[in-house]
């Protein structure tokens, strides 16, 4: 019965070590491919941007997200990519707030002219009103980060404009805000987006366009465009979404989401530095076609700027039509610029 008993319990040591030292299956991490729409073009500094936002959030999730970034509108067009993140036409999208006019009526007061100078005051504007005010007109979808372009300005195809009058009667390219600013200044507003503006300048369609001077290169409308005025005082921003389907976003696991929110984060700040070096990029492939920059007299600057009051009062009047206490928001904005405009010279 001992002798028995060693054997049996031999066989059993040894069946024990056998699957012990058999090799575990490895279970793969399940990985999520992704799109990405955006209107920039290919070569523009904006597409740029995400595409190394991309890599990074493939890089720190082992290779678990991929994101495909479908660019120049071609899997939804500019005013449409919104909507398209909603129905989940793309994963992911990245455009200009101001192309649904109306839709979100708190964000949309960055876009007022409070004669910005840089893209990081506007791009700290929007985030902070987003987290002040958290508004629910982007409740559809998974905000990954906000961000606001730099000064808008206004550039002309054959007619220098050094005063405010001679603004008066030109047809200028603009969308949403713009539009109110470019009646403000006595001109008549022409919507379309930024792929269309070249053929449009080009073809005398418009005389002009109200944009950030990385448009003149990121777009090339600086080959067809002749004079810029340094309005400054006037300038105003646009703000910017990158969005998630919500479905998607809700797909994931904690460990991803926190990596897709730690490195978008952190392109808050980088995508506003590559707005102010694309602004000067911009200049200078201006410069090198003859371009003309036209400094305001500083009483022009003043009139520029009083010119201005009528587009306020219209951004509080539409806010409270969409339910939104316009005043609290125009003023809480204000005061954001004047804040970060002392500390982002």
């Amino acid at each position: 019965m001992k002798k028995s008993f060693t054997v049996a319990g031999l066989v059993l040591l040894g069946a024990f070590f056998l699957f012990a030292a058999a090799p575990v299956p490895t279970v793969e991490a399940e990985t999520y491919n992704f799109t990405y729409s955006t209107f920039f073009p290919p070569t523009h500094i904006q597409t740029k941007v995400p595409q190394a936002w991309a890599k990074e959030i493939e890089e720190r999730s082992n290779g678990q997200i991929k994101i495909q970034i479908f660019t120049g509108g071609s899997l939804t067009p500019a005013p449409q990519i919104y909507d398209g993140v909603v129905k989940g036409i793309s994963d992911f999208g990245l455009s200009v707030l101001a192309y649904s006019p109306g839709r979100f009526p708190v964000l949309s007061a960055v876009d007022n002219p409070f004669g910005y100078t840089n893209a990081f005051v506007a791009t700290r504007v929007i985030n902070e009103l987003n987290r002040k005010f958290q508004p629910k007109e982007l409740s559809d979808v998974h905000v990954c980060y906000l961000f606001a372009h730099g000064p808008g300005l206004l550039h002309t195809v054959s007619k220098p404009v050094s005063k405010l009058e001679e603004v008066k009667g030109l047809k200028i390219r603009s969308t949403g805000t713009s539009q109110l600013i470019v009646r403000a200044l006595g001109a008549a507003p022409v919507a379309m987006s930024q792929g269309e503006t070249y053929d449009a300048l080009k073809k005398n369609i418009v005389d002009g366009t109200l944009v950030p001077i990385e448009a003149l290169e990121g777009f090339k409308q600086g080959e067809v465009l002749k004079y810029t005025t340094l309005n400054y005082s006037s300038s105003y921003s646009q703000g910017f979404f990158v969005a998630m389907n919500l479905k998607k976003w809700d797909s994931l696991p904690p460990d991803l989401q926190k990596i897709i929110t730690e490195v978008s984060q952190k392109y808050e700040d980088i995508t506003a530095k590559a707005w102010g070096d694309s602004d000067e990029s911009g200049r200078k492939f201006c410069e090198k076609l003859g371009h003309e920059f036209i400094t305001l007299s500083d009483p022009e600057a003043a009139k520029f700027k009083e010119a201005m009051k009528p587009v306020f009062d219209e951004y509080i009047k539409q806010a409270k039509e969409k339910g939104v206490d316009g005043e609290a928001v125009f003023k809480a904005t204000q005061e954001m610029v004047q804040k970060y405009s002392k500390e982002y010279k």
